[in-house]
């Protein structure tokens, strides 16, 4: 079995399991949901077919099992109950275990034993006896073993025409026929799996498609030495054009089991390939065909018809999509950074040279389509993410006894994919909160005049490079004052600090590490991890986190992330004779600095009615230097660590916290320079600097080891000749938030 087979039968299974999971979820919240149970016992049934294909027996068994149970409660015979329930998710549960130990060494280790028999006796007592075939199909594949011969076309006898006791179930229009394809698939490893694609093309091609043996023997593996397939078409040549266009099928054999019009056939059609019965002028009912066409004739094969375009485009459809190994898409997204970083060297040369840059200029155009088509493949939806969660959910309302809605929206939204892998964990602790924090127990609820069942909703929505997502519950929101007691109580903060924040500032002690308003410690929260690792994860990635609530009514948790990472539009900027980057969508406008005005003590500039305090950068890098040399720790962003109210000579600060310097009314300096107004979500400052000198594309590599998390730094770049540019963090930069 190559490894090339077990990547995609984990693949499969992996959506096959989410599937399964919100399938179960359905179907608990409405056991009259039809279309939830049809989907569990298709889903559970290729589950099983697929790993007895690979010779996973285990995993197979305990999907035969899960699929036999589902038949009894799918026929009435069994009623949906909790118990019911949670040995369903308990078998998808042992599924998963097992499909990731798959993955990691190609076998597994895990025992379904008393899952399965648990399933299997509660399948039993519900109806007494109970067949079950063998976990490896054997028992589907020896009822069939009377077909085999028909299925390779040699059932003992000369008569190779269709058997006429099949009953296809088959209902032709006018203008079609019935054909039986006699059809041999190529030698794989996984012929069920094979068989269970050839025939998901078939009926996307043909309006009715039957198989002897049946479907489901046929895609358990009784189908590995050939079986018949029936179809509706016009032509015998439609039916052979469509099966050798798969790449499932090595020979086909196909005779006409009801001509149109309602004829029987009798025998094998003229078939080119494998020996001409008639001559080459007759048609397959015996029929001479003229040597002209006649207005009106069914288009040949060598012409399409294009007025049934869905059928026989079906049959020779090419390939929309191709699985990619996530390596060599992070190999080639590796490579299109470095053709960046040589394309902006290789400008800089051109530019200090003097030579003519238009043929640079179309290498500009095709790498950055080359870099956007890299990116927009790295994409991938966030239903990779968010599809495992109303399970989640389910598991920890149930665990509390409480009563849980979750709805999610925005599953389509696009992320890269490195985002989505990292967001994951913070959306997690913030579900894990508001069921335990947030959705009071039923009663409460009811006494409070709620629903007895709590609502949780999860959107997403993008606006150009942004994605934002919400999680939303209508619990018993967050009250201000314990948190600020409970801040006290951990020694977060001093008495005096929590009383001069309003509520929406204490209710962001959340985010602090160590904090949690939970009394006892549960499986779910209350060991006061959890929050901080939402806002770490969410900042590390450059996004923000932000939450409202209002006792009573619920709360509200918004985190806004880039679209992707990585190669960002920088504006560089020069700072006593140093180079820096800012990200270009962190500035709202770059102006000269002869707006700067004084307000109480402190430089600031005013837009449309606001105002906005400014950040000398010369000022903060020289404390940050001085800092460093006297070996105090002063980071970039501490702005020298002047305790709030002491760097300015009235004892003042501005509002976002940062300190002034004596007398700016008196700097004769003070009109020199560029101005960076940064955008108001992200920080209201304006930062100043000596000069602005360019923008440009770069590579942004995050910082590793000691420096990562260092305030006032996001990451670092290289350009063109070799230097390495700091890419500033505005947010933290000079004693920001």
């Amino acid at each position: 079995m190559s490894d090339a087979h077990v990547r995609a039968f984990v693949r499969e299974s992996e959506e096959g399991i989410t599937e399964l999971n919100n399938s179960l979820l359905a179907l608990e919240s409405d056991p009259d949901d039809a279309a939830a149970m049809d989907a569990i016992f298709r889903t559970a049934h290729t589950l099983k077919g697929n790993a007895a294909a690979m010779g996973f027996s285990d995993f197979s068994g305990l999907a035969h099992a899960m699929e036999d149970l589902l038949d009894e409660v799918r026929d009435g015979d069994i009623g949906i109950s909790p118990e019911l329930m949670d040995l369903l998710f308990e078998g998808v549960d042992h599924l998963d275990a097992m499909l990731g130990e798959i993955d990691e060494a190609g076998e597994t280790s895990v025992d379904p034993g008393d899952t399965e028999d648990a399933l299997r006796t509660l399948a039993e007592d519900g109806t007494g006896a109970l067949e079950s075939d063998d976990e490896d199909g054997t028992a589907e594949t020896d009822s069939a073993s009377g077909s085999e011969g028909t299925a390779s076309g040699n059932d003992g006898s000369e008569d190779d025409s269709a058997p006429a006791d099949f009953d296809h179930g088959l209902d032709p229009v006018d203008d079609e026929g019935v054909y039986r394809a006699a059809v041999t698939l190529s030698k794989t490893d996984m012929p069920g799996v094979d068989a269970m694609f050839l025939l998901q093309d078939v009926e996307n091609a043909f309006d009715g498609v039957a198989t002897d043996p049946d479907r489901e023997a046929v895609e358990d593996g009784a189908g590995a030495d050939g079986f018949d397939c029936y179809l509706t078409a016009r032509s015998a040549e439609e039916v052979r054009a469509g099966l050798e266009a798969t790449s499932q099928v090595e020979r086909v054999e196909v005779s006409t089991v009801e001509a149109a019009g309602g004829d029987r056939g009798g025998g094998r059609e003229d078939d080119p390939a494998h020996g001409s019965a008639g001559p080459a002028n007759e048609s397959v009912d015996g029929e001479p065909i003229d040597d002209e066409p006649v207005d009106g004739d069914e288009p040949t094969a060598a012409e399409p018809n294009d007025d049934d375009g869905n059928r026989s485009g079906g049959s020779s459809e090419t390939i929309s999509s191709v699985r990619v190994d996530v390596d060599q898409l992070d190999d080639l997204y590796g490579l299109v950074e470095q053709l960046v970083t040589s394309r902006i060297k290789l400008r800089r040369e051109m530019e200090e040279a003097d030579i003519d840059s238009e043929n640079l200029d179309e290498l500009d155009k095709i790498s950055s389509n080359l870099q956007n088509t890299v990116m927009d493949m790295r994409l991938i939806p966030l239903s990779a993410v968010v599809d495992t969660f109303p399970r989640l959910v389910r598991d920890l309302a149930r665990g509390q006894d409480k009563e849980v809605s979750f709805d999610v929206d925005g599953r389509d939204i696009e992320l890269d994919r490195t985002i989505l892998t990292e967001i994951r964990d913070p959306l997690v602790h913030i579900l894990r909160n508001a069921v335990d924090h947030g959705i009071e127990d039923p009663d409460e609820r009811e006494a409070a005049g709620k629903d007895r069942t709590g609502t949780i909703e999860l959107r997403a929505d993008r606006e150009r490079d942004h994605v934002t997502i919400v999680v939303e519950d209508d619990g018993g929101g967050i009250d201000a004052d314990a948190v600020r007691e409970k801040a006290v109580e951990k020694g977060v903060k001093r008495r005096g600090e929590v009383e001069a924040m309003d509520d929406d500032e204490a209710r962001e002690l959340v985010f602090h590490p160590g904090f949690s308003t939970n009394d006892e410690v549960t499986d779910v929260s209350g060991r006061g991890v959890g929050m901080d690792v939402v806002k770490t994860t969410v900042k590390e990635l450059d996004g923000t986190v932000s939450l409202r609530s209002t006792p009573g009514e619920g709360t509200r948790f918004e985190i806004r992330l880039p679209v992707t990472v990585a190669i960002v539009r920088v504006m560089f900027i020069e700072v006593n004779g140093v180079e820096y980057g800012v990200p270009i969508k962190n500035i709202a406008e770059v102006s000269r600095a002869d707006g700067v005005d004084v307000a109480n003590g402190d430089e600031v500039v005013r837009h449309d009615g606001d105002i906005y305090p400014v950040v000398r950068l010369g000022e903060v890098f020289a404390d940050a230097t001085a800092g460093a040399d006297s070996g105090d720790g002063s980071a970039v962003a501490d702005g020298g660590n002047d305790p709030p109210g002491e760097g300015t000579p009235d004892g003042g600060t501005t509002r976002d916290g940062s300190s002034g310097r004596a007398s700016p009314g008196d700097r004769e300096d003070r009109t020199d320079g560029m101005l960076l107004r940064i955008r108001e979500d992200k920080r209201p400052v304006a930062l100043h600097c000596d000069e602005v000198l360019h923008q440009e594309e770069v590579v942004v590599k995050p910082l590793e080891g000691i420096l990562s998390g260092t305030p006032g730094l996001s990451g670092t770049a290289v350009l063109g000749d070799g230097d390495v540019v700091s890419i500033l963090d505005v947010e933290t930069l000079g004693g920001g938030r």
